[in-house]
């Protein structure tokens, strides 16, 4: 059973998070606190495999409050809030001191949306508190689980032409990867860098506003019809699904598609590496991060196919192994690689 701990001044959701946890048979509501004081003293005598956390509470607030767990008492934090500018600064703060995700707190939307809130609920609960667990037990050592997996069904890229463009996904746990990569990219990296992070629209331009303020290289939220340039990492903003496009016969841009698509998720990490595989056949470096599913694999094959190189993070630094396992596990993956050992392979490859 995976034990949580529901942290909440609101007794409405307090109640209404723990029935949504409390409905799946691997889950196990151990207790709920009102504020952080509170969530400190459960922490530390429940034993949480995982805690959901409020951002705006009393005597304590949730910030405060993770400060703490994380200095005394580790373990895996989702924060819970509210789609306010403030709200995002917080959550965006939040991530930064080590929680591992967040969901949006939308009473709106938990009376319209409900039965899509309790399952996102639960996957994010279930996929992260299994990370956490799996890592306290014995597993082969890295090098061997590797050998084990690590096989390509298409054939590996020897040419020693460099990538043109770098293109990267990722979603749960991506912020804190891409908070660790970027940072060590040179102000002079000679090509563009897209990026898909599953994040809410209100979130992306803050983050890639916060990843600008820590790295030598430019970062900002994507624009539509923005042209791709060295040295500059456009986010694809969290309203549509970005693409690359040729403009001209030297010149691509970006576009932003708001229109209901096939794609599950928001922005899509296959809409943007299909792009990638059209307009950079041979050329395109396709990196695939810490996240729950497999948004991207039919973006990578497409890179993979058309001669480019693909790289995934490594089972041990993700916080959840899904998107790189089916990467792995469908052979295509040319790097599997630790989450420090990221950004120095990106520089290798250009």
């Amino acid at each position: 059973m995976i034990k949580v701990l529901i942290v909440d001044d609101s007794a409405f959701m307090r109640n209404a998070i723990s029935s949504m946890l409390s409905s799946d048979q691997e889950i196990m509501v151990v207790g709920t606190a009102k504020d952080g004081i509170e969530a400190l003293e459960k922490v530390e005598s429940l034993k949480p495999d995982i805690v959901t956390m409020d951002v705006e509470m009393p005597k304590m607030d949730g910030i405060s409050a993770l400060k703490q767990i994380m200095k005394k008492n580790p373990v895996p934090v989702i924060m819970i809030s509210a789609l306010t500018s403030e709200g995002v600064k917080v959550t965006l703060d939040a991530l930064e001191l080590g929680a591992v995700d967040f969901i949006p707190k939308n009473l709106s939307d938990l009376s319209i949306n409900i039965v899509k809130i309790k399952e996102i609920l639960i996957n994010k609960v279930k996929q992260i508190a299994r990370k956490q667990i799996a890592s306290k037990g014995l597993r082969p050592p890295v090098a061997q689980r590797i050998l084990e997996t690590h096989h390509s069904i298409y054939p590996m890229t020897t040419s020693e032409r460099r990538m043109g463009i770098v293109s990267i996904g990722t979603s749960t746990g991506g912020p804190k990867a891409l908070h660790e990569i970027l940072p060590k990219i040179p102000k002079d990296f000679p090509v563009p860098i897209v990026i898909a992070q599953h994040m809410p629209a209100a979130f992306t331009g803050p983050f890639a506003d916060r990843l600008n303020q820590i790295s030598q290289i430019t970062v900002k939220e994507a624009e539509e019809g923005e042209r791709l340039r060295p040295g500059v990492a456009l986010i694809a903003p969290g309203r549509g699904n970005m693409r690359v496009k040729r403009q001209r016969a030297i010149e691509t841009i970006v576009t932003i598609s708001e229109n209901g698509e096939e794609f599950i998720y928001r922005p899509s990490v296959d809409a943007l590496m299909l792009s990638v595989a059209e307009y950079y056949p041979g050329r395109a470096l396709g990196i695939i991060l810490t996240g729950m599913g497999n948004d991207g694999i039919k973006g990578v094959t497409a890179i993979k196919k058309s001669g480019g190189k693909v790289f995934a993070q490594n089972e041990d630094t993700c916080i959840v192994y899904g998107m790189p396992k089916a990467v792995v596990e469908a052979g295509i993956a040319d790097k599997l690689l630790p989450l420090d050992d990221i950004a120095g392979e990106i520089i290798n490859s250009v």
